[in-house]
């Protein structure tokens, strides 16, 4: 698998979703935003798992919006909140309410532990490409060429401590969350071994 392998949407919505990103999101987090899709593409397509790429590609435009300040919420969990700005953005994009369902679901499942792939397919490879880029989770499973090509595009930018510190506080205001659940259970200590790091 090679980085001009992987098939990157061009779509109205896939365009305005990045088009967003890029207007609310830091350096470091819209680039890891873009890692994500595109780890999350080239795993699916190793693997023979069949997805909906601009499904995949939106919700991980919008997976970390929870996280913006201008979107984050006191009373719901960040991916929550994420999920409910890609249900918006989706009707802005004109798309089926099962289809904007969809996107939110993508978002709120990609912090779960286990995702099935024959009931949430975006959900699974987002969840999967999250942990690879976040917390450095099983890199083996990705060809080291495309790993240094994705890296070399869309560097890092200093995302492993910006989002431990966004984790923190998540954590810290809303302890019952997963994110609380994941700092208590060590995040951080994985977020600064991550290998993509070094």
């Amino acid at each position: 698998m090679r980085f001009a392998d992987i098939v990157i949407p061009d779509t109205p919505a896939a365009r305005g979703a990045l088009e967003v990103a890029t207007a609310y999101c830091s350096p470091a987090l819209l680039n890891h935003s873009v890692r994500a899709y595109l780890f999350a593409a080239a795993y699916g397509a190793m693997n023979g798992v069949a997805f909906d790429d601009e499904l995949l590609y939106v919700a991980s435009m919008m997976h970390d919006f929870g996280l913006v300040k201008e979107f984050d919420s006191h009373t719901v969990p960040f991916e929550e909140a994420g999920g409910h700005v890609a249900w918006v953005f989706a009707a802005g994009a004109g798309w089926p309410v099962e289809r904007r369902v969809r996107a939110s679901e993508i978002v709120v499942h990609h912090m779960w532990e286990k995702v099935d792939p024959e009931e949430d397919p975006e959900g699974y490879l987002l969840e999967l490409s999250t942990a690879l880029d976040i917390s450095g989770r099983r890199p083996e499973d990705f060809p080291a060429e495309l790993r240094a090509e994705v890296l070399r595009r869309y560097p890092r930018l200093g995302i492993g401590p910006e989002f431990t510190a966004c984790f923190v506080d998540q954590a810290t205001r809303k302890p019952d969350s997963l994110a609380g659940r994941f700092v208590r259970a060590g995040a951080a200590e994985r977020i600064a071994a991550n290998p993509l790091d070094r």
